[in-house]
């Protein structure tokens, strides 16, 4: 009988075969930077040297690529080192590259800071509307789109498949960062991208003790060749022990994923209904105007949540410095819940209201979460 194919069931057992040397349960952490040759200074296995690759993050990446319906992943050692990697691969000098208008502020930064010095041009528009991102694409000669989906921290949706399609017409590539929805939540590749991206320091690793990034691509290619070779000569590689834990994170996630996004409909639920809350950001909410699409593209609306309060960044301040189960701390996807006032920690030119606090939803029992946000905001 073959083994099941469902993805609840994928992560359980994905890169984490028993060693078959010893039968231990849990794969060998390796953590060797180097790899001795033979009499005849011949490669017993396929290792040379740990920054071209490691037998733990060789079993990390197979297991993102399958999990994702890729052909093949590269890990990095965070998600912007991976952002890095897939704009290297992608552009060249004085290539066009059009992003999603709400993409994580981190990925803004570096697309102007960083490779508009070699002369790339950014164009950033609203991902939810396939008719702006047409345009565009087609604004001049386009070599990659990038999309984030849901986009951090406004939630905002695109359709895959169309915008893929539209970038397809102009042989530009397309990149969907999936970092929120995971690969439980969403398939991408599926819906015609060509690249996944991942900041596993979230959902992927689950307790805030890993940092990571990763590509999935659709195709075993001449992209994924160069995204390789980038991997190699950037150097920014995860270490075997960091591996190893997203690894570890991988075999819950799908516990994590359905509990945490449960419980954040419910706060989104309830955050509705407080006078007190101006807007809330949710798309698994019957309200939010993207929710059909929401419903055809995706699982679950993932363990994210924004609202909005009246009187701006002090009021929001306010009601995060009143919550007790909520810390107040960057990042999402680990197992306690936590809040952000994201517009502290965004570059200047950030369109996220001031007024906004971002939840990352985590295990507690939703009730205390609730109780938590309602003292909060009773005030």
């Amino acid at each position: 009988m073959e083994p099941s194919r469902r993805p609840e069931t994928l992560v359980v057992h994905v890169g984490a075969d028993p060693d078959p040397a010893t039968g231990a349960i849990v794969p060998p952490l390796d953590l060797a930077t180097t790899f001795v040759r033979n009499e005849a200074y011949a490669l017993p296995s396929p290792y040379l040297y740990g920054r071209y690759a490691n037998p733990v993050r060789d079993r990390l990446e197979a297991a993102l690529a399958q999990l994702e319906g890729g052909a093949t992943a590269a890990a990095f050692a965070s998600g912007l080192a991976a952002a890095t990697c897939a704009l290297q691969a992608v552009l060249a000098p004085g290539g066009h590259v059009v992003l999603a208008d709400g993409v994580y502020g981190g990925v803004r930064s570096l697309v102007q800071s960083v490779f508009g010095a070699w002369g790339v041009h950014a164009t950033f528009v609203d991902q939810g509307d396939v008719a702006a991102v047409r345009d565009a694409l087609r604004r001049q000669p386009t070599q990659l789109l990038w999309l984030e989906s849901p986009s951090n921290p406004m939630w905002r949706l695109a359709d895959i498949a169309a915008c893929a399609a539209e970038a397809r017409a102009v042989g530009a590539r397309t990149l969907v960062d999936n970092t929120v929805a995971t690969p439980l939540l969403q398939q991408p590749l599926a819906l015609g991208a060509d690249l996944v991206l991942h900041a596993t320091t979230k959902y992927v690793g689950g307790h805030s003790d890993v940092t990571g990034g990763a590509l999935v691509l659709r195709e075993d290619g001449p992209l994924a060749a160069r995204v390789r070779e980038l991997q190699k000569l950037a150097g920014a590689v995860p270490s075997p022990f960091d591996c190893w834990l997203l690894l570890r994170g991988l075999r819950t996630l799908a516990v994590r994923v359905e509990r945490q996004s449960a419980s954040a409909l419910a706060v989104a639920g309830l955050l509705a209904g407080l006078p007190s809350v101006t807007a809330v950001h949710y798309p698994w909410l019957a309200a939010h105007p993207q929710h059909a699409l929401a419903r055809r593209q995706m699982r679950a609306g993932s363990g994210m949540v924004s609202f909005e309060v009246g009187g701006g960044a002090p009021a929001a301040l306010a009601v995060a410095g009143r919550l007790r189960l909520f810390a107040r701390a960057t990042s999402l996807g680990g197992v306690e819940s936590l809040v952000e006032h994201r517009k502290t920690v965004e570059p200047p030119d950030t369109p996220t209201p001031d007024g906004l606090l971002r939840l990352s939803i985590g295990l507690e029992h939703v009730e205390d979460l609730c109780a938590d946000l309602r003292q909060a905001l009773a005030s």
